[in-house]
């Protein structure tokens, strides 16, 4: 112990070498001169002899040093709170260690203390007191861990210990410098548990490069008890009148406090708000009871860290209200415990509702990483992929490999490990929940986060397969209201099969309405019905499920049954016959569709003389019923409508771009068809009208298609229509 007269020290600066000694080589170089002059006569070089291998420490400016760790280590200030209380764990799990071995006796030995945290707040005084019940040290190792920056004592404690520390939170040994970010000066007055007599030691300074290490005294320390003295009894209907009564003794118990005196600056953390705020968002599952002002604050317990067998609902429920800050329950829960890549324990929730669709700005991540049960970052952008960012939770690991600040991993490999396992291992569960309970996920989880999961789909190549398993749509062969997975629809195909089919259109009463549907009346094929433009962009990026291709209805030269090979096949044979019946009849009435000459000719003026800038190709079609044409090879409607959605699009023009020239299929059916081959080939004034009732054709096509980016655009030519017929009668 040492003497009550005051010591004054340099501090020691040992920084932590992977070697205790480091190696430096010094080799001298040939020495170079300057050139000879023309007077002098030349000599040769002179080289200078090498001197002997010599090997040094590194040194260091201490007090530069002491001000990059208090002042530029660390991203916010509010840190220093996180640190110390860190620092108070460590001395109560000590402590606990020693007695639970009984190392030095310690187990008969003990002041029976509870082991806390405590915390004051003056406000007046602007400081602030952080004590512990913990281990304590003796002014030696006052001197040897305060002293020296970056020795850590918590992790020299668990290296020597019998068995594993799993609870032990500091390993860098730079964590009690922050104090010094907000504060002038810090006082620790510590009594180790090894001592039997005597109140302990005191440890000084001001961050300035030197520091104090004297005997304490009784009035270094107390102990402060609050209570509540009754003035008036009772009576009358009259409550009794009390007022709070403080008492201080001098601490004789094991531990350690920390007094800060708060800079001017920094008095903003001298409130006991602000220091609630701070312990609530980083120590508040310290395992440990932590005290401020008297009033217990980490009264939640890191539920992450108990068995998920043993966790009822009840306290998932009130966990999840902690963590969100919200008021509704969660819809599913998955809580488990992993060694790869790393040990880690693992709580996340799928909320009730997002808030996206109410116009509120895209959410940011929602889970948090801790290291043994203390925030290392809070809704963690890296720990899962953005498209889960409606996912809540936690995630700890007690051997996570960390920045100095404990405010990052150092590993961005192992943290990508990490995701990947974390994203598979919540994929696996969402699917259990599918089967286990699939109503209530088709009517409760898909309609509020099946977007999340198409996102997934757009943006997680490596996932998409398992994505795509989750996703769900209406079919033709389903009612209204009714999902399927693509899984069920491979289910339903025909062996033959080779494609899943899919049509994108606003409504359902659209997509069955739509002429690309005709294709599949009367056929065994099945049609997914997409009804916003973001399904049309995952069945794009999907292109493929369990190795059938995804084939939109819209596509051109689309086969169903094999049909098209046949119909063509049976044209081809009535166009004979047509010509072998002679010229008896005239043009477009020789049959109940158009031959496939007048099919031809009739493409080809529609394509150089109807429509040049807007047809690129023109052909006939077996695929329609109904309807008269068709667009097929287009820029995707969906497409599209994406472009739209893009911030600026509309501003900017990308989402009302030129369509450009489409591929126009007709149906030699169609009376109207039938009708456009005639009033062409007469030329005059029906010719004219068969232009303005070809434009119509084909703008019907483009808005069946879905890709009319501004109906308005269609006016002008409905009116030269209406015009025609009041000119005709």
């Amino acid at each position: 112990m040492l003497s009550s007269s005051r010591l004054s020290l340099r501090l020691s600066l040992r920084l932590p070498l992977l070697s205790s000694r480091a190696s430096v080589r010094l080799q001298a170089r040939p020495a170079l001169q300057l050139l000879p002059s023309a007077a002098a006569p030349a000599r040769p070089y002179a080289t200078s002899r090498a001197s002997p291998e010599k090997t040094a420490a590194f040194k260091a400016e201490t007090r530069q040093l002491l001000d990059i760790v208090t002042n530029s280590l660390y991203s916010d200030k509010d840190v220093f709170v996180r640190e110390l209380i860190s620092n108070s764990s460590d001395a109560c799990e000590k402590l606990r260690h020693l007695q639970a071995t009984n190392a030095g006796g310690l187990a008969e030995r003990g002041d029976g203390a509870e082991l806390e945290i405590r915390i004051g707040v003056d406000e007046a005084a602007k400081t602030i007191t952080i004590q512990d019940s913990g281990v304590g040290m003796t002014a030696e190792e006052l001197e040897a861990n305060l002293g020296t920056i970056a020795r850590s004592g918590s992790r020299e404690f668990a290296a020597s210990a019998d068995s594993e520390m799993g609870d032990i939170i500091g390993k860098f040994g730079v964590g009690f410098y922050a104090a010094f970010m907000v504060g002038s000066k810090v006082t620790v007055v510590s009594r180790s548990a090894k001592e039997e007599v005597g109140f302990g030691s005191v440890w000084e300074s001001d961050g300035g490069g030197e520091f104090s290490v004297r005997a304490a005294t009784e009035t270094d320390d107390v102990d402060t008890e609050t209570a509540e003295v009754i003035l008036e009894e009772a009576k009358d209907g009259k409550e009794a009148v009390t007022e709070k009564s403080t008492t201080t003794t001098p601490r004789t118990k094991t531990g350690s406090t920390i007094t800060i005196h708060l800079k001017e600056t920094d008095y903003e953390f001298g409130t006991k708000g602000r220091i609630e705020e701070i312990l609530k968002k980083h120590s508040n599952f310290v395992q440990f009871p932590i005290y401020l002002n008297g009033e217990r604050v980490n009264t939640m317990e890191a539920v992450w860290s108990q068995m998920p067998s043993e966790v009822k609902a009840d306290t998932h429920k009130a966990f999840y209200k902690f963590v969100t800050g919200g008021f509704d329950d969660p819809m599913y829960h998955l809580h488990y415990r992993a060694d790869a890549p790393l040990e880690i324990k693992t709580l996340l929730y799928v909320p009730s509702f997002h808030s996206e669709k109410y116009g509120m700005g895209r959410m940011q991540p929602g889970v948090s990483l801790y290291s043994r049960k203390v925030l290392i970052e809070k809704d963690s952008p890296d720990i899962l992929p953005e498209w889960m960012r409606f996912v809540k939770g936690v995630v700890d690991s007690e051997d996570l490999p960390l920045s100095i600040s404990r405010e990052k991993s150092q590993d961005s490999r192992l943290i990508a490990k990490l995701k990947t396992a974390l994203t598979r291992r919540f994929i696996s569960e969402l699917a259990k929940f599918a089967k286990k309970d699939s109503e209530k996920f088709k009517t409760v989880f898909w309609p509020e986060f099946g977007s999340f999961l198409k996102e997934g789909v757009c943006q997680d190549y490596q996932f998409q397969e398992p994505l795509a398993k989750l996703l769900m749509f209406e079919s033709s062969k389903n009612k209204k209201g009714e999902l399927t997975t693509l899984e069920e629809y491979v289910g339903r195909c025909p062996p033959e099969q080779k494609d899943i089919y899919y049509l994108c259109a606003p409504s359902r009463e659209l997509a069955e309405s739509s002429p690309y549907m005709e294709a599949f009346e009367g056929s065994n094929k099945e049609v997914i019905f997409l009804y916003q433009p973001l399904d049309d962009f995952v069945f794009s990026n999907l292109r493929q499920f369990e190795q059938r291709q995804l084939v939109t209805a819209e596509k051109g030269g689309l086969e169903v049954d094999g049909k098209e090979d046949a119909d063509e096949k049976k044209e081809g044979e009535e166009g004979k016959d047509d010509e072998e019946e002679g010229d008896g009849k005239k043009e477009g009435e020789k049959g109940e569709k158009l031959s496939k000459e007048e099919g031809e000719k009739l493409c080809a003026w529609i394509r150089g003389i109807a429509l040049p800038e807007r047809v690129e190709e023109c052909k006939t079609t077996t695929r329609l019923a109904s309807s008269p044409a068709i667009v097929t090879g287009h820029e995707s409607g969906a497409l599209r409508r994406m472009m739209k959605m893009v911030d600026g699009a509309a501003e900017n023009g990308g989402g009302s771009g030129d369509l450009g020239k489409q591929v126009l299929e007709i149906n030699p059916k169609h009376p109207l068809i039938r009708a456009l081959s005639v009033m062409s080939a007469e030329g005059g004034d029906k010719e004219e009208l068969a232009k303005i009732m070809t434009e119509q054709v084909f703008n019907n096509a483009i808005i069946s298609a879905g890709i009319v980016d501004d109906a308005r655009t269609l006016v002008p030519n409905i009116d030269k229509l209406l015009m025609a017929m009041v000119d005709k009668k």
